[in-house]
C-alpha cells in the first residue's frame, strides 16, 4: 500500500455519481477505482487490493449488505464506509454489524467523507502495522526457542 495515495473502490450504481465523486477524491489524494456493481467489487479485489471501499447499500444484482459480507470474508483488512439513503438507515445499521468502518447519508458532506476515509485508512495501516510487529515478535520467540535447545 502506498503511504502517499491510499486506494479506493467505490461501488455505486449510479454512474455519475461515481465519476464525480471519483474525480473530487483523485484531487484529495487518493487512488481511485469504481464499479457499477457488487460482484464488480469483489471481482476487481480479487485482482487489485485496496485500502477502503465505498460501498453503496442499494444495488441491483449483489447488495450492499451482501457485498459487505463477502468483502469481510475474502479481505479482512480492507475497511468498508457504507453509503445510504435517508431511507435506508436500518441497512446501514445492519452494515455496522456486519463490520464497516463507518456509514454516510447520501447525499454525503464531502468533507465528512474525507475525513472518514483519512480515519479508515489510518485505522487500516495502524492495525497492518500491529500484525506486523506481533509476526516479528512471533519470528524472535521462535528463533530463541531454537537456539535454546
Amino acid at each position: 500500500m502506498s503511504q502517499d495515495r491510499p486506494k479506493l473502490l467505490l461501488v455505486d450504481d449510479e454512474e455519475r455519481f461515481r465519476t464525480t465523486l471519483g474525480k473530487r477524491l483523485v484531487e484529495s489524494g487518493f487512488d481511485v477505482r469504481d464499479v457499477g456493481g457488487g460482484q464488480e467489487a469483489l471481482d476487481l479485489l480479487g485482482k487489485e487490493p485496496c485500502d477502503v471501499v465505498i460501498l453503496d447499500i442499494r444495488m441491483p444484482g449483489l447488495s450492499g449488505l451482501e457485498t459487505l459480507a463477502e468483502i469481510r470474508k475474502r479481505h479482512i483488512g480492507v475497511e468498508v464506509i457504507m453509503l445510504t439513503g435517508h431511507a435506508d438507515v436500518p441497512g446501514a445499521i445492519e452494515g455496522m454489524r456486519l463490520g464497516a468502518f463507518d456509514y454516510l447519508m447520501k447525499p454525503h458532506d464531502f468533507e465528512s467523507l474525507q475525513e472518514k476515509l483519512r480515519q479508515a485508512v489510518v485505522a487500516k495501516r495502524a492495525r497492518e502495522e500491529r500484525l506486523r510487529k506481533a509476526e516479528e515478535r512471533a519470528a524472535l520467540d521462535r528463533l530463541e526457542k531454537s537456539i535454546r535447545f
